[in-house]
This record gives structure tokens, C-alpha cells and sequence, in this order.
């Protein structure tokens, strides 16, 4: 859990020479820092939910659950808003994710999902999908509570539709199936770059004056509560990072905290 993509069918191309420039030039649009989010508050009153930026999966009905679907509608537009400003001031289209919000299983352009497949972002329809269940699991058995908890969430799965924006995570996809034995250290590295970019996203909400030092103590908390290392430690079974896919707490936490300490985009070079 913690949310990356689920695995596709990838096309064979590029090279390690290729991704790296590739990543360098994504970099370089994202320079000079994040831009200014958009609007509102997470701590005051939410706004309104537009261009149906929220729909319901299989088997869920969102009238029962309207605090979360208006808050993470709310977090959704902003970091939208934000990624959407970046992109324009680089002279690059951005074209806005959707969530999906589901319960138990859906459906989704990656193939069918349910609650044991966690927060994901699927490239192919470009919508990210998030099963109810899991922020209560979140803040029940992994102890992440609070509602920038579930923010980071929310914000760390836009962080790769940027990523498939820009090329990067098709780029990453081609280079794993071409170099099997790199795969999980390349998966770490595309997971550790999307907490970094939410934490550009986090140090925008920051500068609205809308997040406050305990709501970011959520967000590095529910960073290392899905640390591979930790989720290792709970299920009993042995620490072993050359199993790793997403990194370990401290490195999530760390780049998270990278981000938002920088607000720039350009900090979050995982590939260097």
C-alpha cells in the first residue's frame, strides 16, 4: 500500500541515456518553483466541487460519505490548480486528473481493483482510484490519522499523473521491463519522487496559509506509515529492501519533507 501504478502492459525502447534526459528536461519545466495552488482552505470551509472531479466507482454510493467526497474534491481541484499553473508558466498542457472513489472493488482502464490493491493511479485513463476502506485502514492499522493524512494520499497519486504528464512514468515503465532486475530500485525511485512532488503541493497549501505544522505532521506520518519497511515489520515478515518498491519510511518521510521544505518541483530529482 501507498500507492503507485498498477502494472501495465509497457512498450520495449528508450534506454537509461534517454530516461535521463527525458527526466532532466521534466525537471526543467517544473524550474522555479511550484505555483500558487488553488485557493481555499483545508482548514476553513471547502469549496465546491466542480467538472465532476469526483465519481463514483462500483458499489459506492457517495451521498453516505459527502464530508469525504467534498474534502477530497477540495484537495483534488487545488492540486490540480497547482500542477495546472506549473505546467502553463513552462508553456506544457496539463490536463486535469479525476478520482474515483470506490468500495471493495471497481473497475478502472488498468483492469479490475479492489481494497487489497490500495491508492493507485492508473496512466491508461489517467484517473487515480482510492477504495473508501483504505483511509479507515489507514488510521486504524497503520495509525496515520487526520485529514491531511489523507490528503497526502490523494496528493502523492496526483504526483504521478504529473509524472505520466510529462513522460516520466512511461519512460520508467519501459525502462523496467527492459532491465528486470532494476525494476523495484526504478519503482522506488518513481514512488519517492511523487511524495516529493506532494510536498510541493503540501508548501503551496502552506503558503495560502491554510496548512499548519500539525496538519504536515499528518502528512510525514502517514509518509512512513506505508514505508515498505514498516508494512514488512507489521505483517512479521523480515525487512528485506531488495523487495522494496515504494522505499522505506524515512526515505518517504524525507522526500516528502524535501518538497514542501523546497516548494519546487525541481528538488525532486530521485533519479540523480
Amino acid at each position: 500500500m501507498g500507492g503507485g501504478s498498477m502494472p501495465i502492459p509497457v512498450g520495449v525502447g528508450g534506454g537509461a541515456g534517454v530516461i535521463l534526459v527525458l527526466i532532466f528536461l521534466a525537471l526543467q519545466l517544473f524550474g522555479g518553483g511550484g505555483g500558487s495552488g488553488g485557493g481555499g482552505g483545508l482548514g476553513g470551509a471547502l469549496s465546491p466541487i466542480g467538472g465532476g472531479a469526483v465519481e463514483p466507482g462500483q458499489s459506492v454510493d457517495l451521498s453516505n460519505n459527502g464530508d469525504m467526497v467534498q474534502f477530497m474534491g477540495y484537495v483534488l481541484d487545488d492540486a490540480n490548480a497547482l500542477w495546472a499553473d506549473t505546467f502553463q508558466r513552462a508553456g506544457q498542457p496539463y490536463t486535469a486528473t479525476v478520482l474515483v472513489l470506490f468500495e471493495g472493488g471497481t473497475q478502472s482502464g488498468c483492469g479490475a481493483a479492489s481494497s487489497q490493491t490500495g491508492p493507485f493511479y492508473c496512466p491508461l485513463d489517467q484517473k487515480v482510484y482510492i477504495d473508501l476502506d483504505f483511509f479507515r485502514e489507514l488510521s486504524s492499522r497503520f495509525g496515520a490519522k487526520g485529514d491531511f493524512a489523507q490528503a497526502y494520499v490523494l496528493a502523492h497519486e496526483v504526483a504521478h499523473h504529473v509524472q505520466q504528464q510529462t513522460g516520466i512514468e512511461s519512460e520508467v515503465r519501459q525502462m523496467m521491463q527492459q532491465n528486470p532486475s532494476q525494476q523495484n530500485e526504478l519503482s522506488v525511485r518513481l514512488e519517492l519522487q511523487a511524495d516529493c512532488l506532494a510536498g510541493v503541493w503540501a508548501q503551496s497549501v502552506y503558503q495560502q496559509g491554510d496548512l499548519e505544522r500539525g496538519d504536515l505532521e499528518e502528512g510525514l506520518n502517514a509518509a512512513s506509515a506505508v514505508g515498505d519497511d514498516r508494512i514488512q515489520a507489521g505483517a512479521g515478515a523480515d525487512v528485506n529492501p531488495e523487495t522494496w518498491t515504494h522505499g522505506s519510511a524515512e526515505q518517504r518521510s524525507s522526500w516528502f519533507n524535501r518538497g514542501f521544505d523546497s516548494g519546487d518541483p525541481a528538488a525532486c530529482d530521485t533519479f540523480a
